[in-house]
């Protein structure tokens, strides 16, 4: 069975050309016009991937994005806009888009996207069982995208969950801006690492005793960030 792609999109034109090349290369296509019908087919209907644009009639593409997230849909999403602006970009995928493309893009670009963004979540999927993790009073589990520390169950957006998985499966390790960029996000998002440095401000803030003295995660200055056992 093919898989199924949302495209939520008020261009018609736009949703047109998708909508063709997305089914020509093997998905099944559903279309929303409207922030509010998007949110509402994604909330009832089960679908592989999601395309979002950014400036939708009814709810932008932000808020659809965070209803979803907060109600605890998954799927993946793309999402698109016609502003190539920083700020956007920084906060489509803090409020949990896995992707993100300014138009004008070609076509063949947007599938590929797809393809690549489907390919990883098949693969974590696939990965089996993963060990809970344990890091002084702070515990991972993998599996149930879930962290406790001292006895509080942690709420996370799910990149924010990827990136301190990532960091605590190389605890000790100093990993460069461009490393957790191209290993969260997959994506190389020349100049934008004040993405990856929005979401260990959001990480230290759930799971530091003092976000002004990390114990946890560590600044390594001029080098990136490491994740530690606290002493």
């Amino acid at each position: 069975m093919s898989q199924k792609v949302l495209i939520v999109d008020d261009e018609e034109s736009i949703v047109t050309l998708l909508k063709y090349n997305v089914e020509l290369a093997g998905f099944q296509t559903e279309v929303a016009y409207t922030g509010r019908e998007g949110l509402d087919k994604a909330l009832h209907e089960s679908f592989d991937l999601i395309i979002l644009d950014l400036m939708l009639p009814e709810l932008d593409g932000t808020e659809v994005c965070k209803q979803l997230r907060q109600n605890k849909v998954d799927t993946p999403i793309l999402m698109l806009t016609a502003k190539d602006d920083e700020f956007d970009k920084v906060l489509g995928l803090e409020l949990g888009a896995d992707d993100y493309l300014t138009k004008p893009f070609s076509t063949k670009e947007v599938v590929a996207r797809i393809k690549a963004i489907l390919r990883r979540t098949n693969n974590r999927h696939s990965d089996g069982v993963q060990s809970v993790i344990k890091i002084g009073q702070l515990t991972i589990h993998p599996e149930q995208y879930e962290a406790v520390i001292r006895d509080e169950t942690l709420m996370f957006t799910r990149k924010e969950f990827e990136l301190l998985l990532y960091l605590a499966k190389h605890k000790g390790k100093v990993l460069s801006r461009d490393q957790l960029l191209s290993a969260v996000w997959n994506y190389d998002f020349v100049g934008d690492t004040r993405i990856v440095d929005v979401h260990i401000s959001h990480l230290r803030e759930k799971i530091e005793p003092d976000t002004r003295h990390p114990v946890y995660i560590k600044t390594i200055r001029g080098l990136g960030y490491k994740m530690e056992e606290p002493a």
